[in-house]
């Protein structure tokens, strides 16, 4: 009885949300200009922010955010909706019953023995609906280093992939290598050729060992940040700038940043 009550409270919530994106569409001037376009720059923002929370690990404003995405996705349905496209009930119905086909061994009768399993026949499932390329659903719009996880992933979906890690990492010291060489004997645009095999390989040892290269570097951008701000911070305490410090002394403060735990 309270698992029917608590879903009847969530049915109600979105409800209101629906009933509230009605009024703002209706009678707010602002949100009745907005149109797909001019949202979608706003939404990236959104999720960028939901992803700053979830690194931050602050669940408070991990829900703030989602409520933000929940909003720009009733209000892109809403423009469908008026624009005799699609409403909201299609694009759920679509994803219920895009689920339901990709994951046959919940509602079908194949067996699968693990997640690796999963994702070979979500790509194989996914080539049958008519997809030319297991790589057509990487969004051309990621950043670098996202799509270049995302290309991996898939194309471990289908079996193009290393056997272990370590034959990664002999590319990886291979590909940096090439990379050294090239700087010191070759042009810059073939510098650039080999930066990207050292940073695509990396990224692909990464995933190896199931680390999240994008949130490793965003956390270590943190951590940057925090320190230099310390730095700064103990510089202008102290009355001096930075032209009164040389490298070593600004160790100093550097690594009392990171005594500090910054």
């Amino acid at each position: 009885m309270v698992e029917v009550s608590n879903r009847q409270n969530k049915l109600e919530a979105f409800g209101r949300l629906l009933q509230v994106m009605e009024d703002l569409r209706a009678g707010c001037p602002w949100d009745m200009k907005q149109t797909w376009e001019s949202l979608r720059h706003l939404t990236i923002e959104e999720v960028y922010e939901l992803g700053d929370a979830i690194l931050d690990n602050d669940a408070e404003e991990i829900k703030k955010e989602i409520g933000d995405i929940f909003l720009h996705l009733v209000f892109y349905a809403k423009i469908g909706e008026e624009k005799k496209a699609f409403d909201v009930a299609d694009v759920l119905n679509s994803i219920c019953e895009k689920l339901i086909h990709r994951h046959p061994h919940i509602y079908g009768d194949v067996k699968v023995q693990d997640e690796d399993e999963v994702k070979a026949n979500w790509e194989r499932l996914k080539l049958k609906e008519g997809k030319k390329s297991v790589l057509e659903g990487v969004p051309g719009s990621l950043p670098a280093m996202v799509k270049a996880q995302r290309i991996q992933e898939k194309a471990r979906g289908v079996g193009f992939d290393w056997e272990n890690s370590q034959q990664v990492w002999e590319k990886v010291k291979e590909e940096i290598n090439e990379f050294q060489e090239a700087c010191e004997t070759k042009s810059e645009s073939e510098q650039m050729e080999e930066l990207g095999d050292v940073l695509f390989s990396l990224i692909n040892y990464a995933r190896f060992k199931n680390l999240n290269p994008e949130e490793a570097l965003e956390r270590t951008n943190k951590k940057f940040i925090a320190r230099f701000q310390y730095l700064e911070s103990s510089i202008a305490k102290e009355g001096k700038n930075w032209d009164d410090l040389d490298l070593t002394e600004m160790d100093v403060y550097w690594n009392e940043a990171k005594k500090l735990g910054l």
